[in-house]
């Protein structure tokens, strides 16, 4: 089997893998996936960096950058009150620092930005029990 062959393979699984969970997953877990997915380009991209692939690590960067996005626009800025506003301005801070260093080939960069995003997933990821617990039934009033 080409090393092209097996590597087709794993991106056709890589792409069932996340439909999947895109199907069956429910927002708490999707917003998840969105974490895990920048932050293992993020961590690809340093390593870009780090050897020199250029046109890689841009393309890395670049869909980090979109995902950020797509996090940022799932934020509810009309009722999650000053706490979407600051993750909304997070989230636009990240973005530029991930421009600095793809123009400026800053892996340090890329370090902070793996920082904060891995902090905030820590805590969405904590938050799970409280937001998948059943809402309790009331009796019928009769």
């Amino acid at each position: 089997m080409s090393l092209y062959s097996r590597q087709s393979k794993l991106a056709a699984y890589r792409s069932v893998s996340a439909h999947g969970v895109v199907a069956d997953g429910d927002p708490h877990s999707l917003v998840l996936t969105l974490f895990d997915a920048i932050l293992g380009r993020l961590t690809a991209a340093r390593g870009c960096i780090e050897k020199g692939e250029v046109a890689r690590k841009a393309s890395l960067l670049h869909s980090s950058v979109t995902l950020l996005a797509e996090l940022r626009g799932s934020l509810d800025l009309g009722s999650g009150g000053s706490l979407a506003h600051n993750l909304s301005d997070l989230y636009e801070y990240m973005t530029r620092r991930l421009i600095h260093a793809n123009l400026n080939n800053d892996a340090g960069a890329v370090a902070e930005v793996l920082g904060l995003l891995g902090e905030i997933r820590s805590a969405w990821a904590a938050i799970a029990p409280e937001v998948r617990q059943p809402v309790p039934h009331q009796a019928p009033a009769g």
